[in-house]
């Protein structure tokens, strides 16, 4: 079902994604990554069943207590469920009263073409309300699957987090073959709400994944959202949050775990609307072979944004000669009452500690495994979800030489 909202607000964006057309990097919030080998294919959407896609390694059904698998951009199977949220596929989603009141009302498709392309396409996904005052005990996994070669799809996902509620997310794409995943999600922090959320990328090395997570706080609102990018071609990782409400308080973490020729950007703006909010941001780099990955982080503070407390930090982490890493974390402040700090860092395995741990017996493959795993350990560790700290550690130990 497709209200006549959802039906303007495609033709709206599909007039403004033909208006600002594909970014090139003469754009400065894309001078490091070059979308040419994604416009110039002829991209179609997937006509095949959904239904008979399964993805049971990627799964965490037993886990969850919810679970919603969409096969290129399409439901494929729905698990589980809880009494005090609402979890629908947002093929079904329309008639709800909370959906026309949030839907594409944070994810801004008049300034930013990759949100204009999903949201004048957009597909299934996730509509997830929780009650006012509910705490949900575990978490719910949204997975998304692609496949095919020539195959886009465009994800959609809304979460609406009721005032004093609590609830832990985890999104997670994988996939095979040379297709296209273009999603966005937007994400609502009532009053009081805490969230977590985890974004976790192991796409296809033959793929293409452009991710918008878009956040909305509301007063007292805690958020803790991290991306994770293990897989994937050409990735780019688009976090953007408005802390639109007093006392409001974020925590962004981020890694990425390159090889071979991957390309990973990760571009971040954290928008300080309100005074007395908190924000601390951390990412963190690996990046091996001929890899590139980009940190671009921008810290907003307004004008009425007095007491502001943010704090910035990229630190990365270069295994190889021929790998690449941009790092530009930038403050934009506009108010002096304010506490604001960032920071970059590039750098190579500790040879004084690499020797430490052979002197006591280590091989060198284990010795130098320990050390990338401890410089990831301070996002990995306060993860909330155990099975995906598992899926990332393994991930880690590609880099096992």
């Amino acid at each position: 079902m497709t209200t006549a909202v959802q039906t303007d607000l495609r033709e709206q964006a599909a007039q403004r994604f033909a208006q600002l057309g594909w970014p090139t990097m003469e754009i400065e919030e894309w001078k490091y990554t070059n979308l040419a080998p994604i416009s110039r294919v002829n991209w179609r959407e997937d006509d095949g069943s959904p239904a008979a896609q399964k993805a049971v390694a990627a799964s965490f059904r037993d886990h969850a207590i919810a679970e919603l698998i969409f096969h290129n951009g399409r439901l494929a199977d729905v698990t589980g469920g809880a009494a005090v949220v609402e979890i629908l596929p947002m093929s079904e989603a329309a008639a709800h009263p909370m959906f026309d009141r949030h839907y594409a009302h944070y994810a801004d498709y008049q300034r930013h073409a990759l949100t204009a392309l999903n949201t004048a396409n957009a597909q299934d996904g996730a509509f997830i309300v929780v009650r006012d005052g509910a705490a949900i005990d575990g978490f719910i996994h949204l997975l998304f699957i692609g496949s095919g070669d020539g195959i886009w799809s465009h994800p959609r996902n809304l979460i609406v987090v009721g005032r004093g509620s609590q609830i832990t997310i985890v999104e997670t794409f994988v996939g095979a073959g040379n297709y296209f995943t273009n999603a966005v999600t937007e994400i609502v922090a009532g009053e009081g709400a805490h969230v977590d959320h985890c974004k976790v990328e192991r796409e296809s090395t033959e793929a293409f994944h452009i991710g918008t997570v878009q956040i909305h706080q509301e007063r007292s609102s805690h958020v803790v959202s991290r991306s994770i990018s293990v897989g994937g071609g050409l990735v780019r990782n688009e976090v953007n949050v408005a802390l639109s409400g007093e006392g409001a308080g974020l925590t962004l973490d981020g890694l990425f775990v390159l090889g071979d020729s991957q390309h990973v950007d990760n571009h971040t703006v954290i928008d300080h609307v309100k005074p007395h909010c908190d924000s601390l941001e951390l990412y963190k780099g690996i990046l091996d072979d001929r890899s590139r990955g980009i940190f671009d982080g921008t810290i907003i503070v307004r004008p009425d944004a007095q007491k502001t407390n943010s704090r910035q930090v990229n630190r990365n982490l270069i295994l190889s000669e021929s790998a690449i890493i941009d790092s530009k974390p930038t403050l934009e402040i506009h108010n002096d009452d304010v506490k604001c700090s960032h920071g970059s860092t590039i750098g190579q395995l500790d040879e004084e500690a690499l020797f430490y741990l052979r002197a006591r017996g280590l091989g060198e493959a284990d010795a130098r495994n320990m050390l990338i795993y401890a410089f990831a350990s301070e996002i990995v560790d306060r993860m909330k979800v155990d099975v995906v700290k598992e899926q990332i550690r393994s991930a880690i130990v590609r880099f096992q030489r």
